[in-house]
């Protein structure tokens, strides 16, 4: 009667064994049947990319700190440099880069940058939002030159130097001793400085050209108008935003917000990217 109670024992044994074994298995089928597969995760929207075009007087630098924060929330980022030959050249420079681009694009100006993409973005199916920061705005068949005329409070005419080009023709640069006042007045001075030293001269062709089409019309627009600029009046930005129905921030700033306050800037830039996604 021994060997019989033996095997009884052994038999429940190995039952019990086998159930252990099995309920890992179980236990995964059960966990798999709540995890969706790649087929059934709706795919995120690509972000646009932003292309950011700086202006006179300047180069793709001024944008570090934008660049720095559009990066980390994740959108990818194009800074050519602008020529700065004039409208007309300039516009279809940066229309060329724009057609490099894949997919959507915000495409974002400052000072003469702005007059630059309101003509380089026309016809562009891929450009969703314009973003003007402290920029130029004008109409169909206005000049930059006459339009900063328009209000009181721009010190740059008062500030430019002339440069006698080798062939014909003239450029312009800002008077060092101006720099500050004129263009940058809240940043360091150890950086205007720097940025007086460096700074990249305008043709006059810049104040002259015609604008040959205002994609404003057609493309919502952000403006970030910076209420302490010296090199376009803030009423001429406050005019300029009204005339466009644009969405407006206005903060204390100089000329050049996206270096004095890169967090707004890169803040507004996203509100247009969000607000045209899709």
């Amino acid at each position: 009667m021994r060997a019989p109670s033996r095997l009884l024992r052994y038999s429940a044994a190995v039952t019990a064994l086998a159930a252990v074994a099995v309920l890992p298995g179980l236990v995964s089928s059960a966990q798999a049947a709540t995890v969706r597969t790649p087929a059934q995760v709706a795919p995120a929207a690509a972000k646009p990319t932003v292309v950011l075009v700086h202006g006179a007087f300047a180069d793709a630098s001024g944008w570090n700190g934008v660049i720095t924060r559009l990066e980390r929330d994740g959108y990818p980022v194009v800074a050519p440099a602008n020529p700065l030959r004039g409208l007309t050249s300039d516009s279809a420079y940066i229309a060329s880069i724009l057609a490099s681009v894949s997919g959507p694009i915000v495409l974002v100006g400052h000072s003469h940058g702005g007059a630059v993409i309101s003509e380089a973005a026309a016809g562009n199916p891929n450009v969703k939002a314009l973003v003007y920061i402290a920029a130029f705005m004008p109409e169909v068949g206005e000049q930059v030159g006459n339009l900063n005329s328009m209000f009181p409070g721009s010190q740059l005419a008062a500030a430019l130097l002339p440069i006698t080009v080798a062939g014909g023709g003239t450029d312009y640069r800002i008077d060092p001793a101006k720099f500050k006042q004129a263009f940058a007045g809240d940043l360091p001075t150890a950086t205007t400085k720097l940025m007086a030293i460096e700074q990249r001269p305008l043709s006059s062709a810049a104040f002259s050209d015609p604008a040959t089409a205002a994609a404003w019309h057609t493309i919502p627009s952000w403006f970030l108008v910076a209420k302490q600029d010296r090199s376009i009046s803030p009423d001429l930005e406050r005019f300029e935003a009204d005339r466009a129905h644009s969405h407006t921030t206005q903060i204390d700033s100089s000329h050049v917000a996206m270096m004095s306050h890169p967090g707004i800037s890169a803040q507004v830039i996203e509100d247009a990217a969000t607000s045209t996604a899709g």
